[in-house]
């Protein structure tokens, strides 16, 4: 199934997904799951969002 997209307007702060990444994967050596790899997909596509959407705002 893939991920599905972020909600739009305020979300979690690029900080908290980041901590939520971490927290999905401790250590790079460890295999994720197909079901995490999906979740870590959409983590990682929300951290990106929110990071523009700091950069955009700091500018």
């Amino acid at each position: 199934m893939p991920p599905t997209p972020p909600a739009s307007g305020p979300g979690r702060s690029a900080d908290e997904l980041n901590e939520a990444i971490r927290r999905l994967w401790p250590h790079p050596a460890m295999r994720l799951t197909r079901e995490q790899r999906a979740e870590y997909e959409q983590l990682v596509a929300e951290w990106a969002a929110a990071v523009r959407a700091g950069i955009v705002e700091a500018a």
